[in-house]
């Protein structure tokens, strides 16, 4: 099996969980990034305030959401770009809480994806003073990038990972995962027990 992924990263508008106000995709086939995207989203009503620090942060504003499509109204679009892959993300408990939490405030199906922290694997494989995205990504050769644009950040990540399988001579996800000492989890099903494993939100994103 080849090294096949999608790499995620979504932004907050404030401290919600649910409060996804854009997202990050690029997709991995073999090794190599073919695909990215990312667009802005309508957080779901009661979670669509924005934050002073969250803005701060990332750079967007309620104003600039207005025209974009509701959680609801992107979810296809979002489920399309990821099909049957493995999801992986910096921090991988913050942007699973994020999927899971706008689709509970939606009444959506979230879709039981299998997810990798590259948090997890950075922390195995290489040896750091900081496992910040940028810190990590450098070292895996991708720098200078917009951290906290979230379609940067997707492929900071996605890079994080093919770098990483290349030092360990992982060839597809489950031997990554092996050699890196990390855990392919799943986001839990309708018939599932919400059972996840959650790091810190947002704190080496």
């Amino acid at each position: 099996m080849p090294l096949d992924f999608t790499a995620i990263d979504f932004e907050t508008a404030n401290s919600s969980s649910a409060s996804a106000c854009a997202v990050g995709l690029a997709r991995v086939r073999d090794g190599r990034v073919v695909a990215a995207t990312g667009w802005l989203i309508q957080p779901p009503p009661g979670h669509d305030r924005f934050f002073d620090v969250n803005t701060r942060i990332h750079g967007i504003r309620e104003e600039d959401v207005a025209d974009a499509k509701t959680w609801t109204a992107q979810l296809d679009e979002l489920t399309a770009f990821i099909g049957d892959d493995v999801l992986v993300a910096h921090n991988a408990g913050f942007d699973v809480s994020v999927l899971r939490r706008a689709c509970e405030a939606t009444d959506d199906v979230c879709p039981p994806y299998r997810y990798l922290c590259s948090l997890q694997v950075a922390r195995r494989v290489y040896d750091l003073d900081s496992y910040r995205l940028p810190s990590v990504a450098a070292v895996a050769g991708f720098m200078d990038f917009a951290h906290h644009d979230a379609a940067a950040d997707a492929l900071a990540c996605a890079h994080i990972i093919i770098d990483a399988a290349q030092r360990v001579g992982a060839y597809d996800m489950a031997s990554l995962a092996k050699a890196a000492g990390a855990r392919i989890a799943q986001i839990p099903g309708i018939e599932q027990p919400a059972l996840l494993d959650l790091e810190g939100v947002g704190a080496f994103a």
